[in-house]
């Protein structure tokens, strides 16, 4: 019988009260009536399956009962219960759409075959630990390694798709052989590359994305076998990827075949392809590491010269993020569970006050019968109830918030831009309300039931004031507090960072100037006088346009393109090749400087005659004349620089090429003329800038049919104004600080609110004690302070337990603060001064309503 008793706590305590009993004595008789012990186990495993059964169904019927009863207690009290469910609203909204970017960008797999054995490999230098390879290197990484099943690479290059409507620039990714079978992901149509599209001189090939084949193509599933002209070759499609296919961004529209040729395996130092590999199943990648760094050593030892300094760098596919971005998701979702903290404390606090009002009530249900556990249940399926409400109004939220946190996915990833609301993120939301819901309404639950007795009926409406009731709810809006201090100092701080960045000087003038973009398809252009005609053209008709002032060519627009570096040798100061410092390198025509309006400071600007054949000349940067020449009159001095010894002409200011938060190297500018034909392609000028004394934009048309008449086949991209380059450096920080901002925003009126609540109910509960004392001559001023003094203890409390918490924070929040010092004495002085007034705001109401109480009738009051 001891395993049937142990049986009945299946059911409820009211019903094993009530039934028990007469259960226990109903198997009893049963079990002695089997002399067959076969037939007792199968009357065993019918008394297992009865109990699951009509246990079940017993609690089905009571919480049928207590959600009938609890949605009309509810609809009794409209105000409450709508205010209880925005509260637990903001705050599951908020979780749930920061773990929704979180999950989406740090956690969740990539849609890959066994993603978590796809790694990305590097060659690691001195200050560059993430470059990419060499044709070269890579091919012996290949042959060389065992950690791996498979190696491929790939490179992501611009090209312009003519002969399919207007000319159109899209970002072509080539791609060896192994890659797409190594993703494991098979085109939506027709088939992914094949060992002869990949052989030199083969027929090219190409995989249109989903995107592009609907857009330009019309989703027609004929496509395959078409012929496309991407920089005047001919492209035979050969298949579509599928629409959730993003590979290795978001903004590629095309693969290629990568095809190598022998002279791209000569320089080991021409590096531009990015090996992806599949670890090998138990190889793990601290082993795959340590054999890559064996590798690279023998090829240090076997190419001294190029490749002295060479090591390697791995990295799981999943986490080619920057530290910076990582931090900011990991902060957003630690400030929405502070907003979901102080949002359940002011749930909690409701819940309480509610609870307390009804505990009369409930005392009187005790008396009539109902026992601990059924008041218990009733009053946790009341939260429940409301935390479910709000978990759906929290959803609904979530889901309006994720486009405005885009900013916030980088672009790096091989993933969707928008997360989607999935199975997953919703079992998230559940587990958050249900948390939500059970936590923080069971303990306002326990607090009143220990007093619904009988005692409980001869108590007033005061019951439960004063004493352990008022602790508690002291304790929630203290927490309230704090967490308000927390998230303002956070979001105080990385606003005040936000604002020291866009301070930097970039080194030059972005206001009122206009930058397209005009990739020039190879070979059509590959000799330099055809590129050197096409920018004449475009340059000379531009500045004729009404309100330009100066207009340019340049390789690429600062904080767009950040790579480009080549190592620097200085004439009578050689080094090995290996222990070359590095320089940014940029082709220019005439003029760049005035339109970006970057000083020159010394010397000459580079000029028409600057042309192949004549002295090899370049401008140089301030720092870059400072490091080679300090002190020393840089105009003149030679130096090799991009496979050509070059000569100082003059020298400019600094530019923060790679952004307003990276160190930059030192610049190399060189004229656009000096470079021989088909050399250095990758560099050749593609950006236009203009500046003009009215408004760019007015200018785009015009700019438009200027490039259409130079050349009809050339498409124009990448149209902005050069400060909406320079504002979207900061872009994902406001992003960050708008979320941040709401999160302390919402904290803030919780906080508020509780403290008016607190307070409200303190002013009610101790109406008779208020009239006793102005009855004994206290002032209107002195009830006034009683109750002000309440509040600003609270919150000094709270204010104290949240900046210790907010500096903790703040510390780990370093790196993202731009130099800025944690415990900032203006950000914590504006957090504790709004706290401050917060708290003003949340005890106005209930001060003035208890000097307003009449003594006598407070007095005679219940």
């Amino acid at each position: 019988m001891r395993l049937y008793r142990l049986l009945l706590h299946a059911y409820p305590v009211s019903f094993r009260a009530e039934y028990g009993e007469e259960m226990c004595a109903l198997h009893a008789r049963r079990c002695r009536d089997v002399a067959n012990p076969l037939l007792l186990i199968l009357l065993w495993m019918e008394t297992f399956l009865d109990v699951a059964w009509n246990a079940g169904a017993v609690h089905l019927d009571i919480l049928r009962h207590d959600l009938r009863y609890a949605v009309r207690t509810l609809a009794r009290a409209p105000g409450f219960a709508i205010t209880a469910v925005s509260v637990a609203a903001l705050g599951i909204g908020a979780t749930t759409a920061a773990f929704t970017m979180v999950d989406h960008v740090l956690i969740r797999p990539l849609p890959f075959a066994g993603s978590d054995r796809l790694v990305k490999l590097w060659e690691n230098q001195p200050g560059y630990s993430h470059m990419e390879l060499s044709p070269a290197n890579y091919r012996d990484w290949k042959r060389m390694s065992r950690s791996f099943e498979t190696m491929g690479c790939y490179t992501v290059r611009l090209a312009n798709l003519v002969g399919q409507g207007d000319p159109r620039q899209i970002t072509e990714t080539r791609m060896t052989v192994e890659m797409l079978p190594m993703l494991g992901v098979k085109p939506a149509l027709g088939r992914w590359f094949e060992a002869a599209d990949d052989r030199e001189n083969a027929p090219a090939t190409v995989i249109l994305s989903n995107s592009l084949w609907q857009t330009v193509f019309g989703a027609d599933a004929g496509v395959l076998g078409r012929t496309v002209i991407l920089d005047d070759q001919p492209y035979r499609v050969i298949g579509v990827m599928p629409s959730d296919f993003y590979f290795p961004t978001r903004e590629t529209r095309v693969w290629t075949a990568m095809r190598f040729a022998p002279a791209d395996f000569e320089e080991r130092t021409d590096t531009y392809i990015y090996p992806v590999a599949r670890l090998r199943p138990g190889v793990t990648l601290a082993a795959a590491s340590a054999e890559m760094k064996l590798i690279a050593a023998q090829i240090q030892r076997e190419y001294p010269k190029e490749m002295g300094r060479t090591s390697s760098y791995l990295e799981l596919l999943r986490d080619s993020l920057t530290p910076k971005s990582k931090l900011m998701l990991y902060v957003l979702l630690a400030a929405a569970v502070c907003v979901l903290l102080v949002a359940c404390t002011n749930l909690a606090n409701l819940l309480l006050a509610r609870a307390l009002a009804r505990r009369r009530e409930l005392a009187v249900r005790a008396a009539m019968g109902a026992g601990w556990e059924r008041l218990l249940r009733q009053m946790l399926t009341e939260s429940a109830l409301l935390a479910a409400a709000g978990g759906v109004v929290g959803v609904v939220l979530a889901g309006l918030a994720l486009p405005l946190l885009v900013r916030l996915v980088p672009t790096q990833l091989p993933i969707a831009e928008v997360p989607a609301l999935d199975l997953r993120i919703l079992m998230f939301a559940a587990a958050t309300t249900c948390g939500t819901g059970i936590v923080f309404g069971i303990v306002p639950a326990l607090r009143v039931l220990r007093g619904a007795d009988s005692a409980g009926l001869r108590e007033g409406s005061r019951a439960g004031v004063g004493g352990r009731g008022e602790w508690l709810r002291s304790v929630l809006v203290v927490a309230e507090v704090a967490g308000s201090v927390v998230l303002l100092v956070c979001c105080g701080l990385l606003i005040r960072a936000m604002w020291r960045i866009e301070a930097v000087d970039p080194g030059f003038r972005a206001e009122n100037v206009l930058t397209l973009r005009t990739a020039l398809p190879m070979p059509k252009y590959e000799r330099t006088s055809a590129r050197a005609q096409f920018y004449q053209r475009v340059l000379g008709e531009v500045r004729r346009l009404p309100g330009v002032t100066a207009a340019a060519y340049t390789s690429s627009v600062p904080m767009v393109l950040r790579g480009g570096v080549w190592p620097v040798e200085v004439e009578g100061r050689p080094l090995p090749p290996a222990e070359r410092q590095n320089a940014s390198l940029r082709y220019i025509t005439p003029g760049y400087f005035a339109t970006l309006g970057v000083p020159l400071l010394a010397g000459r600007d580079v000029a028409e005659s600057d042309r192949e054949g004549t002295l090899m000349v370049a401008l140089v940067s301030e720092s870059f004349a400072r490091k080679y020449w300090p002190r020393e009159n840089p105009i003149g001095r030679r130096f090799n620089f991009a496979l050509r010894e070059r000569t100082v002409a003059g020298v400019v200011g600094d530019v923060r090429v790679r952004g307003l938060e990276q160190a930059s190297e030192p610049q190399v500018y060189i004229p656009y003329q000096q470079v021989p034909d088909g050399a250095i392609i990758g560099y050749t000028p593609k950006d236009l800038v203009v500046r003009s004394s009215i408004d760019p934009l007015t200018l785009a048309p015009a700019m438009r049919r200027i490039i259409h008449e130079a050349d009809p086949e050339q498409p124009v991209s990448d149209l902005r104004l050069l400060s909406r380059v320079v504002e979207e450096e900061t872009e994902p920080r406001k992003v960050q600080a708008a979320a941040l901002g709401t999160f302390a925003l919402i904290a803030f009126v919780l906080a508020a609110v509780g403290i008016h609540g607190l307070l409200s109910f303190a002013v009610s509960s101790r109406t008779q004690e208020i009239g006793v004392r102005m009855a004994l001559g206290a002032t209107s001023g002195d009830i006034f302070r009683l109750i002000l003094r309440n509040a600003l203890a609270l919150s000094a409390i709270g204010i104290g337990c949240g900046g210790v918490a907010a500096y903790a924070t703040g510390r780990g929040l370093e790196s993202l603060l731009a130099g800025l010092n944690p415990a900032d004495p203006a950000t914590f002085l504006a957090a504790i001064g709004l706290c401050l007034l917060m708290t003003l705001a949340g005890s106005a109401i209930p001060a003035l309503r208890a000097i307003g109480l009449d003594a006598a009738t407070a007095i005679r009051a219940e």
